[in-house]
């Protein structure tokens, strides 16, 4: 206290100077400026502002249920028997509906999905995921003591980038990510100090990868960090490729002879469309290439409730299997996860109604069975005409859609729109879809949030909204790159 009583003047003890350097580092364009923007423009079409549309459409991320999606109702009818166990009373749920619900209930703390469950996950939920990735794999035993369920796939792979970030210098994780990329892992790379290491997906040939990429990459990578771990999406987000089975046995090998961790992020799976594409879960290729890589290849694999056909993503529910971990280091993840009591007890619920959905001769089969294909063929339909209509406009080309819910189009942008937005100082597709956004009212996320090769410009736009809908945002797309083209011309 000064001579005169007042208290000295003090400044702030967290400031954009004081703060963790690495959280500034951190960008995730899926929900960055043009989002915030799209917001804005909400707010004044409810006060009445005059815009040359009446709505906005969010195209720019994968949130089925916002997009119009219906949630399955099977799914649904759990849930409420959990939240409120009266309804077990109730003739109008089916009996399939009040067994799961029981089942939940009875391994929770006090029959209450409202309790804390144990780090890991609710056991018996473990068990279910457990089966069903051996029934999805052939009969290859998968261990529930392997099975972490997850607030979403995200909180599984910023976990394991933890535990696999070490070093200074030259001795920092290397993490290989494909470029485009799904931002949260460049975000969470940023935020843990770790060294992002690009490798580039092959456009020419359909988003595919290509060993010899992935090697150039490493090795550029040795200079300066010390790459450990590789990181693939399979189905692709942003760039909707399915990988092959050959594809995903090379990239084991390549693994194995590096001597890298791999994290195979497959939240996609039941999301394949392309005639000839296949989903190949790297756990399953892994075990058949037989023990050589069975037993030595480090790894971790995700799932999520909030694509496929469920479209979950407000729940959070997910979960990773981790396959040849050293037992310490599991221990250290157990400790880990622990840190943060549990993932939210309703996701875990929905994440074990998803691996042990209704089955034949059960009351909701035909009737869950009739929305699971109807929500897939949907989506399958989206993805050609997105592919189909896109192709149409010169400047334009877009890969095929094989699966997951997005399309990456290459767009050619007039010499004169690339110098006005470096004026700008903004990326000349974000530039672009900034302007998309105040003319159209359609939200896009630009290709330089995900990554791409210099000198191409691309765009994001999920597949997710009804098709009349998509259909009108796709024509309004055509007539908008005609004018701007025009325009810059």
């Amino acid at each position: 206290m000064s001579e005169n009583g007042a208290l000295p003047h003090r400044g702030k003890v967290l400031t954009v100077d004081t703060m963790n350097a690495n959280v500034k580092k951190v960008d995730y364009a899926v929900r960055g400026p043009i989002v915030q923007r799209a917001v804005q423009i909400e707010k004044e079409l409810k006060e009445g502002v005059k815009k040359p549309f009446k709505e906005v459409i969010k195209a720019n991320i994968g949130d089925a249920h916002a997009m119009g999606q219906r949630p399955i109702t099977f799914f649904r009818q759990v849930m409420a028997l959990c939240t409120y166990p009266q309804l077990l009373d109730d003739n109008k749920f089916p009996e399939d509906a009040k067994n799961r619900a029981r089942r939940i209930l009875q391994a929770c703390g006090g029959n209450s999905i409202g309790a804390y469950t144990t780090s890991q996950g609710i056991d018996c939920v473990r068990h279910d995921v457990a089966n069903y990735i051996q029934r999805r794999d052939g009969g290859i035993p998968s261990d529930p003591d392997n099975i972490y369920l997850t607030t979403g796939a995200s909180d599984g792979i910023v976990t394991i980038l933890k535990l696999l970030t070490a070093g200074e210098g030259r001795t920092r994780t290397g993490v290989m990510i494909s470029i485009p990329q799904y931002p949260l892992y460049s975000a969470s790379i940023a935020e843990l100090g770790a060294v992002q290491v690009n490798y580039y997906l092959n456009e020419e040939k359909c988003w595919s990868l290509d060993i010899s990429e992935l090697q150039r990459s490493l090795q550029a990578a040795r200079e300066h960090c010390n790459p450990r771990v590789l990181c693939i999406i399979n189905p692709g987000n942003p760039t909707g490729q399915v990988q092959s089975r050959q594809c995903i046995e090379d990239v084991i090998r390549f693994a194995a002879k590096e001597n890298l961790f791999l994290m195979a992020d497959e939240v996609y799976q039941d999301n394949v469309y392309a005639e000839g594409c296949e989903f190949h879960s790297f756990k399953k290729v892994l075990f058949e290439m037989g023990p050589e890589y069975s037993r030595t290849v480090e790894l971790a694999s995700f799932h999520s409730t909030s694509k496929c056909y469920m479209g979950e993503c407000g729940f959070r529910g997910g979960y990773m299997e981790v396959i040849n971990m050293d037992p310490e280091v599991k221990a250290q993840l157990t400790k880990l996860v622990s840190v943060r009591l549990c993932p939210p007890a309703p996701g875990q619920a929905l994440m074990d109604l998803v691996v042990n959905s209704p089955q034949p001769g059960e009351p909701s089969y035909q009737s869950f069975m009739k929305e699971r294909t109807a929500v897939l063929s949907a989506l399958a339909e989206k993805a050609k005409l997105t592919e189909e209509i896109l192709n149409t406009v010169p400047g334009i080309s877009c890969n095929p859609v094989q699966g997951a819910m997005y399309s990456f189009p290459r767009i050619t942008m007039p010499e004169r729109a690339i110098n006005e937005a470096k004026a700008k100082g903004q990326a000349p597709d974000m530039f672009y879809c900034m302007k998309l956004l105040e003319d159209t009212g359609i939200c896009l996320v630009p290709g330089s949030g995900f990554g791409q090769r210099d000198g191409t410009y691309h765009f994001r736009m999920t597949i997710l909204p009804p098709t009349d809908k998509l259909k009108i945002m796709l024509n309004k797309l055509k007539e908008f790159h005609q004018t701007f083209t025009q325009q810059y011309a």
